[in-house]
């Protein structure tokens, strides 16, 4: 059976085509020439175009080591049948933050490449170099994070930079840039963006992370470059350098699901997704820092807790046993988004970092059921 089309309109799955030539469509095999995808263009990316479709793995040239070895970024480029949002998700920009590779991992398995609308990037490890080393930065010893937009002759950092900045982010309407704390620190699963940019704050709801650090961007910053852009970005945080964490892991790829289903990307299951419907936003947040040297002495694990002003946070211990012990006091209250870790501090170091909210009721509630439904996933 033939189906003869001249000068009309097709509507499947509520999309409108034109078609200005006659067509005969084969019916016998179910119209397996999808109108979406005989409309979709490929997708041009570093030199490499992609099919509606399907998926691309391209490899982009990071600069060599002094070696002279050849080294390449390996991205993966899934790009849909039908038209959407272009989105970039970008792990492990600094070296020893490998949560990101490990949400990525498990992104990668919810994408249904044939039921993807617009196109999604990802590049489980950017600092290839960092990686290598298991440090958090370049191999020139630069932030990479501090080196966009870049420059094509600069620094071995901003060479990549650059890179990054023309092939990749510039191709995309959104971007997702995963984070852990730095060394010897333990961030609660949280987001930072900036909600002056136009498209931040929108998009930053749409990951219903437990909470959102309304914060100002950082010169040389990957979300500042993009901002620049006009490309809306949100930094993920969850977890402490060169460890995996299982919570924050699963908050970062439960967070990228309600993006993708948010940005109709992809359809998924309430079961795939966090259930909360808002996130808390914190305008300012502050770190609390050691008032002595010596020895540490938690209370409790006391990051993602609320905690009052005047509570005990921590004792600071002589020791050599001789001086008497100090205490860190909570200033002011609020949530512990970010806790360190070493047993041995130094006077002035930082120690709890605490958001604060303007309205601190119902906080406590929130953050124990958001930590109970991921356990419980």
């Amino acid at each position: 059976m033939t189906v003869q089309i001249n000068n009309s309109f097709i509507s499947k799955n509520n999309f409108i085509y034109v078609y200005n030539r006659n067509v005969t469509l084969d019916t016998s095999v179910d119209l397996i020439m999808d109108y979406q995808t005989m409309s979709r263009k490929k997708f041009e990316i570093a030199g490499n175009q992609i099919e509606p479709g399907t998926k691309k793995i391209i490899y982009f040239p990071a600069p060599n080591i002094n070696t002279q070895i050849k080294i390449e970024i390996p991205v993966h480029v899934f790009h849909g049948n039908q038209s959407g949002p272009k989105l970039f998700i970008v792990g492990a920009i600094h070296g020893d933050e490998l949560n990101s590779i490990e949400i990525i991992r498990r992104v990668h398995e919810h994408i249904k490449i044939k039921k993807l609308r617009g196109t999604l990037i990802t590049i489980p490890v950017a600092n290839i170099h960092g990686v290598i080393m298991q440090t958090r930065y370049f191999s020139d010893r630069r932030d990479l994070n501090r080196s966009f937009p870049g420059l094509k002759n600069g620094s071995l950092s901003a060479r990549l930079a650059y890179g990054l900045m023309k092939h990749i982010v510039s191709h995309c309407d959104y971007g997702i840039d995963l984070h852990t704390g730095s060394y010897g620190h333990m961030n609660m699963p949280q987001l930072r963006t900036d909600f002056s940019v136009p498209g931040n704050k929108k998009f930053a709801n749409l990951f219903h992370a437990p909470i959102i650090l309304d914060s100002k961007q950082r010169d040389g910053s990957l979300r500042q470059a993009a901002s620049q852009l006009g490309i809306p970005l949100i930094v993920y945080e969850g977890g402490e350098a060169l460890r995996v964490n299982e919570l924050c892991i699963r908050a970062g790829v439960t967070g990228i699901l309600n993006a993708l289903h948010h940005l109709k990307m992809l359809n998924f299951s309430s079961s795939q997704m966090n259930k909360k419907s808002k996130s808390l936003v914190a305008k300012t947040s502050r770190w609390v820092r050691a008032p002595a040297s010596g020895f540490i002495n938690p209370v409790e694990n006391i990051v993602s807790r609320l905690v009052k002003k005047g509570d005990i946070l921590a004792y600071i211990h002589d020791p050599f046993l001789i001086n008497p012990s100090s205490e860190i006091i909570a200033p002011f209250e609020g949530i512990v988004i970010c806790q360190a870790l070493k047993a041995m501090v130094t006077e002035g170091d930082a120690i709890f970092h605490i958001a604060i909210f303007k309205k601190i009721s119902g906080v406590k509630e929130y953050i124990d059921e958001f930590r109970e439904e991921l356990i419980h996933q």
